[in-house]
């Protein structure tokens, strides 16, 4: 399990003080309100930034960071991931799991059969779509719902599937 949970993107500077529009990547971009510090990853080292003001626009969240106060010092961190610890995360309802989490687990339907692993979740705003993925196959697309998802055990890193009928053929086309 990863230590940082990715809660947005830097899509671009917003005026010229320092601030930066986020696509947030978290289910309530609110949260923002209650960090602060965030962690920049610059790709070469990551980042360890306060949070001074927090403003919404439409679908963006618009940080500004006590450590910069120039456009010219955050242009370059378009495009760079927003992460916090686990410990600054949003607590979790019972049968919700962090994305992070969930990638990588080995995927097995209800009848035994190795389904390959959760190699990505598609979020759709109606429910999220576990993609499944197994070398020689096409991937299979699994909605995130109680009919589909019957176990997730985190500590033995499997996820337990039951596969609609027709579902698999749906994704072969």
């Amino acid at each position: 399990m990863d230590d940082l949970l990715k809660v947005g993107v830097i899509t671009t500077t917003h005026g010229i003080r320092g601030e930066v529009k986020v696509f947030p990547t978290t289910d309530d971009a609110r949260r923002f309100l209650d960090l602060k510090e965030i962690i920049l990853d610059t790709g070469k080292e990551k980042l360890t930034l306060t949070i001074e003001r927090v403003k919404f626009f439409k679908n963006m969240v618009i940080l500004k960071f006590k450590e910069y106060d120039n456009i010219n010092d955050v242009e370059k961190y378009r495009q760079k991931e927003l992460f916090v610890t686990r410990e600054q995360a949003v607590p979790l309802e019972e049968n919700e799991y962090f994305i992070a989490d969930l990638i990588g687990l080995a995927a097995v339907s209800d009848d035994g059969e190795d389904l390959g692993e959760l190699a990505d979740v598609l979020q759709t705003g109606a429910n999220d779509i576990y993609v499944l993925r197994k070398s020689g196959t096409s991937d299979i697309l699994v909605p995130a719902i109680k009919d589909c998802i019957k176990n997730v055990d985190l500590e033995a890193g499997k996820i337990e599937i039951h596969l609609l009928p027709g579902l698999r053929e749906v994704n072969q086309k």
